[in-house]
């Protein structure tokens, strides 16, 4: 175990590529280079409010001291250290927006320890080249936001970045929270992000854009001698695409899984291992509805909306496949990768459902019921997390009656009578189907309870939770800590298993938050 303070940190990506080394953080464009020198800019009085014990213990990090909250601050940064903002960038809400970057992210440097190597970041640590018109800060309430759902995600077995700490600031930052003109000032903080990586597909999409085959190849041969070693040198990049391929498909398949919208994906929102990067305006769903986006940005068209996501996932490797290219005088090979998702994507699918329904096979007839439940969850919208726990539960000979009753507290309405034919039909259908597969019905409830989570990180809890935040208290904020370690478990946490309530529904930052959440 080592002190941040006391720790080398090695620094393999900026000695690898060509960067901007000057310091400079006025905004601009970088031209030719990954990265661009960016000290942090100290703030006014740092507070330790979070640290992940879990993930501090897997990276064989000791409890901060005064002195490294200091670096989790942006106040400090010893010798070993080369902080710097990425370049990269990417399709915004499927158009080309041309240059972006780390604007309020700076990398400090790559921590080693048994479990391997990452790079930890600071989030809202001050401007860089790539801040543009922004001050490269974030509020205490975004920084709750993406502090507790990268850890509940992890904890979830959902790819994705880590939090480390969540430090205040002392400072207060100016944010129009919806754009609609009323700013106001808010408290600000800073996540200390965590990640073997942070490439995004956005980082291929600027050499590309850029035309710069040689140092397109760097990176693809760098990413992959790093993160993919055992990729052999015929036809490595195909085969690496064919990767990249398929932690995609399967992210998709897991995001659906538990009802996660991520609500920017953009391609420089995608991480090139896979993993759930950039919580900004996200949301669990709450009644099922495939049209849902927690984004007040992606209005009216609902690119993002939870159905749209594994299409989504294919679009963006599809502008990646793009960037590749460069590389190739004829595209049919990374044609042939990027046309194996659809079946990826769904053979994980049906393989995810078959667990969410404690199924041990997933045949023809399996499908055909996944298709309806689908369909009928999507007519009477009950809150997904709360039917699926139900579900697991179920009276196998239950009449009409006690199947509605048993879903009841899922509801978020009364149903029509044409609903709730539809819901014990389906439940009929699913009862007959279960006892047609080799599974017993304790082992079909377990399977059930471990890929069905019972607790989630809904908008309206961390909403409660930032508001006491604000006010000074931390009690809903460490609760909601400990609960999202046993998503699957709940247990002692069972007040916070409810359903949104009535006056969330139209309440700002309960439903549906903008990018700069």
């Amino acid at each position: 175990m080592t002190r941040i303070g006391k720790k080398e940190f090695s620094n393999s990506f900026t000695e690898a590529f060509k960067g901007d080394d000057s310091g400079d953080r006025t905004p601009r464009q970088t031209p030719g280079v990954l990265y661009s020198k960016a000290e942090p800019t100290p703030v006014s009085a740092p507070k330790l409010l979070a640290w992940s014990n879990g993930l501090a213990q897997e990276l064989e990090i000791d409890p901060p001291t005064e002195d490294d909250v200091a670096i989790l601050a942006g106040n400090r940064v010893t010798p070993g250290m080369f902080p710097y903002a990425s370049c990269y960038a990417g399709h915004q809400f499927g158009n080309w927006a041309g240059q972006l970057g780390d604007g309020r992210a700076i990398n400090l440097g790559e921590w080693s320890s048994k479990n391997g190597i990452f790079e930890l970041q600071l989030k809202g640590a001050g401007p860089t080249a790539y801040s543009r018109h922004a001050d490269g800060r974030a509020v205490l309430r975004s920084s709750v936001r993406e502090y507790l759902m990268s850890e509940a995600m992890h904890h979830l077995g959902i790819p994705t970045t880590r939090a480390l700490a969540l430090v205040t600031t002392g400072d207060k930052v100016l944010r129009d929270m919806f754009y609609n003109g009323n700013p106001a000032y808010e408290p600000g903080a800073i996540v200390t992000r965590v990640a073997p990586s942070f490439l995004r597909f956005g980082n291929f999409e600027l050499l590309a854009a850029q035309r710069d085959k040689e140092q397109l190849e760097q990176l693809i041969n760098w990413t992959i001698n790093r993160y993919f070693p055992h990729l052999t040198e015929e036809n490595q990049i195909l085969k690496w695409f064919a990767e990249v391929v398929e932690k995609t498909a399967f992210l998709m398949s897991e995001w659906q899984r538990v009802g996660f919208v991520h609500g920017v994906m953009n391609t420089d929102n995608m991480s090139i291992l896979g993993l759930t990067i950039d919580y900004g305006p996200y949301s669990f769903l709450d009644h099922y509805d495939h049209n849902f986006t927690p984004n007040t940005t992606d209005l009216p068209g609902r690119r993002y909306s939870f159905g749209n996501q594994p299409s989504i996932g294919y679009w963006n490797l599809g502008r990646l496949a793009n960037a590749l290219s460069l590389l190739f005088e004829e595209t049919e090979g990374l044609e042939e990768v990027l046309s194996t998702y659809e079946k990826i994507f769904w053979d994980h699918y049906y393989t995810m459902m078959g667990k969410k329904l404690g199924l041990d096979k997933v045949r023809k007839e399996e499908k055909e019921l996944i298709s309806e439940f689908e369909k009928v969850l999507s007519e009477i919208q009950p809150d997904m997390t709360i039917f699926y726990r139900l579900l697991a539960h179920v009276p196998a000979e239950g009449t009409p009656e006690e199947i509605l009753q048993h879903f009841q507290p899922s509801f978020y309405n009364d149903l029509e009578p044409q609903e709730k034919e539809l819901l014990t039909q389906l439940i009929t259908n699913y009862s007959k189907r279960r006892k047609n597969n080799n599974i017993s019905p304790e082992a079909s409830r377990d399977l059930m309870n471990r890929n069905n989570p019972g607790i989630i990180l809904r908008n309206y809890l961390l909403h409660q939770a930032i508001e006491e935040l604000e006010k000074g208290e931390n009690k809903l904020f460490l609760r909601l800590q400990e609960a999202m370690k046993t998503p699957y478990a709940a247990t002692g946490f069972e007040d916070l298993v409810q359903k949104r309530p009535r006056w969330a529904e139209t309440k700002a930052g309960c439903s549906m938050l903008s990018c700069s959440s």
